[in-house]
């Protein structure tokens, strides 16, 4: 199979430990981009947080996409313009506030280039902050503030009461917004019918690419439906033991270049 498009999770799948593209994976993407595959960087994060390293891979170059918000805005790097875009209910966005606070977590989401949120001191809210290097504009008001069409809600707070929160919600609002565990301390709360698979569906219609063509890697719960999408779904080393069985392949982890072994084993070698 030839593959010509590779879509890839960022944060423990692209990246490794300290939020970087390792030399090799580096070398691996960018030899696949000058042999004609798209790439396409999927993440949670907000279209901001994604653009340093869709910078380093030289995306508008070689006509790359951003996939971001879970899938909830897609943006051509080529051209700049976004080519498919959906906003949460605002009618929502009150109920996920009132649930956050009555559980005792934080609620964050995103202007331009800064993180509106709850706190400005939450660890988990600062490290949002710190992954997409966006500052907290403001912590006062969060309603009050989000005057404006939003794509994404993210809600942070420790691991077991933030699993007791997400059964809650995805109980009272199952038939009007996703709900993803991007990790463990981060709920996802993105537009009904928005995930990654959906979006890459929409992306290769576009582009007239077959899903056969598609190389997907990830690590997390928000990734599992562009794997099961994919012609080729990898999952990472680090994953937990439930995605690595709904994969095709599991490579090494994102600290020892499994992106890079991938593309190298499945794009390059039968090239070569």
């Amino acid at each position: 199979m030839e593959y010509k498009l590779i879509a890839l999770d960022l944060d423990g799948t692209l990246t490794n430990s300290e939020k970087r593209i390792t030399p090799r994976t580096k070398a691996a993407l960018m030899e696949a981009q000058k042999r004609g595959v798209r790439l396409v960087l999927a993440s949670g994060r907000p279209t901001f947080g994604i653009m340093p390293l869709a910078k380093e891979l030289e995306l508008a170059r070689y006509g790359g996409f951003i996939l971001a918000f879970n899938g909830g805005k897609i943006v051509d790097c080529k051209t700049g313009k976004t080519v498919f875009e959906k906003t949460l209910d605002p009618a929502l966005v009150p109920t996920l506030y009132h649930e956050a606070m009555q559980a005792g977590m934080q609620i964050l989401t995103y202007k331009g280039e800064g993180i509106i949120a709850t706190s400005d001191k939450d660890p988990y809210v600062m490290e949002e902050a710190h992954i997409n290097q966006m500052p907290v504009l403001q912590a006062n008001a969060f309603l009050n503030d989000i005057v404006y069409p939003i794509n994404k809600c993210l809600i942070v707070g420790s691991p077991a009461p933030l699993h007791d929160l997400e059964l809650k919600l995805s109980q009272r609002l199952k038939h009007e917004m996703e709900l993803y565990r991007s990790a463990d301390y981060f709920l996802e709360c993105v537009p009904l019918g928005i995930d990654k698979a959906e979006s890459i569906d929409k992306l290769i219609d576009i582009l007239g690419i077959k899903r056969q063509e598609i190389i997907a890697c990830g690590d997390g719960y928000n990734d599992v439906s562009m794997l099961k999408f994919a012609g080729l779904g990898v999952a990472m080393a680090n994953a937990s033991e439930d995605i690595r069985q709904l994969a095709d392949v599991v490579t090494l982890s994102n600290d020892n270049d499994g992106v890079g072994q991938i593309v190298e084993d499945y794009v390059l070698t039968p090239l070569s």
